[in-house]
């Protein structure tokens, strides 16, 4: 979308039949389901992404904030936090009495950190020696990289359930908080601080939107229409080479696919030294999802979004994360959007999704032996919630979609859900970098390069990844004034 708005000529090339990938749509019937992503983040950064388009968002989407953020469920203790901090501190005092004063300086304290942070994930780090920049040494003391999540809200939350409360959120980027590197304790404190948003129609909807902004601008969206190779002449990418036999000719190429998959499929043999198979088998990734598609006769009484906790959630989130295994007390979150959305579902029915956070395929598990047996899990696990008791007598429509189908289907290596792991050796400049190094006229974009996984941080790895294409042609071919009426017209910007 950005290249497009900055005048270059732009196809894009999507295996499904509808953009977005795995935050692309799912229709069953005549239910509608967003595939992963269920809600939006920091809203600001979709409207900044959208007016360096020459756009605004909310020309194309209706974003929904959320009130509260969530239901939290710990047994018979629920836990329903919102953006109004006083509200928050004193459900907390409430719940769980003597915390509320931790709340508030877990606020305060991690305002500074994301303020110190956030250079950081609109920059590129695409050698050693930007480590040593200013932004860099000034968020330092306050990065708590060497710490992890669990720790730091250790220092502000004695009660176990109100520490879960502010670390599942770790699960985000398919990780234990156990071994997610303190920095992302940040991911709460979005929370909190900014509010969580629905987009009427689901996520998808904003992935669809910028697919419109593109053709807009004169750019070109192929669906079904899958990518078997990059054509690579003299060490510099030529094009495409599609499922279909067409070759199809480019000065630049920008991989948004899923990285392992792409290194590992999108080459010919050889041509890669630093990511050959091997290489990034030994990566580290994220965990992955088992996931039910269900449409149901009737209206759920079901916030918009709700985790209900295993009963031992460290041994759960250790059998999926450490020891491979699938957990008998499996935790759960529950995506009920039609209690606010009414496109989703007909009339009088819901729309409802529901994930199990399980081992990505590096584990022993064999799911096409394990897919029935964890399917009929999940639905049990569903009528033990008080709200959903009866629910499997009004499914009208039902997909389970496991580890493997994410994988098979949707070209997710590891069916790792959440791309690759942020653990110290996997991120900033030993993240896969943005300009692509073993190929020249390459560029990646998306959770497998920096700053990394989850919407917010995509969208900063699309501005980046954009300036840098933008940057290197400039070079090329030197500066030209920019078109009138194009974004940065009248400002002096060179393209």
């Amino acid at each position: 979308m950005l290249l497009a708005a900055e005048g270059y000529a732009v196809d894009l090339y999507e295996k499904q039949d509808t953009v977005g990938g795995r935050s692309g749509e799912l229709k069953l019937g005549s239910y509608r389901f967003d595939r992963g992503a269920t809600f939006l983040m920091m809203p600001h950064l979709l409207e900044e992404l959208f007016a360096l388009a020459g756009r605004s968002v909310h020309d194309y989407v209706s974003l929904k904030p959320l009130d509260p953020l969530y239901s939290l469920h710990f047994g018979d203790t629920v836990f329903t936090p919102s953006t109004d901090q006083e509200q928050t501190a004193g459900e907390i005092e409430r719940l769980f009495p003597g915390n509320g004063s931790g709340y508030r300086r877990f606020m305060a304290d991690e305002a500074d950190k994301l303020e110190r942070v956030i250079p950081l994930l609109q920059r590129p780090f695409q050698s050693l020696g930007d480590y040593m920049k200013r932004d860099v040494l000034h968020a330092l003391p306050k990065l708590n990289a060497a710490d992890n999540v669990y720790n730091r809200l250790s220092r502000y939350f004695d009660d176990e359930r109100l520490r879960f409360s502010f670390t599942f959120q770790a699960k985000y980027l398919g990780m234990s908080p156990w071994e997610c590197p303190g920095t992302f304790t940040i991911l709460s404190y979005m929370e909190h601080r900014y509010g969580l948003y629905h987009p009427i129609g689901g996520i998808n909807r904003v992935l669809q939107a910028m697919s419109e902004v593109i053709q807009e601008h004169g750019g070109h969206v192929h669906t079904s229409s899958g990518v078997k190779r990059i054509v690579v002449k003299n060490g510099h990418a030529a094009g495409l080479l599609l499922e279909n036999g067409e070759r199809v000719e480019a000065d630049y190429v920008v991989i948004g696919a899923d990285f392992g998959s792409a290194m590992t499929q999108l080459f010919e043999p050889g041509i890669l030294k630093k990511y050959t198979p091997r290489k990034v088998a030994r990566k580290r990734y994220s965990c992955s999802t088992a996931m039910l598609y269900l449409g149901i006769d009737g209206e759920v009484d079901l916030g918009h979004h709700s985790v209900h906790f295993s009963a031992d959630y460290r041994r759960n989130v250790e059998e999926i994360t450490k020891l491979g295994v699938l957990s008998e007390d499996p935790s759960i979150y529950v995506h009920n959007p039609s209690v606010i959305d009414k496109t989703l579902a007909p009339p009088g029915k819901s729309s409802l999704y529901v994930l199990m956070p399980v081992p990505n395929l590096s584990a022993e598990v064999n799911w096409q032996q394990a897919s029935a047996e964890v399917e009929a899990q999940m639905m049990e696990r569903l009528e033990q919630i008080p709200q959903l008791a009866g629910i499997t007598g009004r499914v009208e429509e039902s997909l389970f979609f496991s580890p493997l189908d994410w994988q098979n289907k949707l070209n997710v290596y590891n069916g790792a859900t959440f791309n690759l792991a942020h653990n110290l050796g996997q991120m900033m400049y030993l993240r896969p970098h943005n300009t692509f190094e073993e190929v020249r006229g390459i560029w990646l974009v998306g959770g497998g390069t920096h700053p990394g996984s989850g919407l917010p941080t995509i969208f900063e790895s699309a501005k980046i990844s954009a300036r840098l294409l933008r940057e290197h042609d400039q070079a090329l071919r030197g500066s030209f004034t920019v078109p009138a009426g194009a974004p940065g017209a009248g400002a002096g910007v060179p393209l």
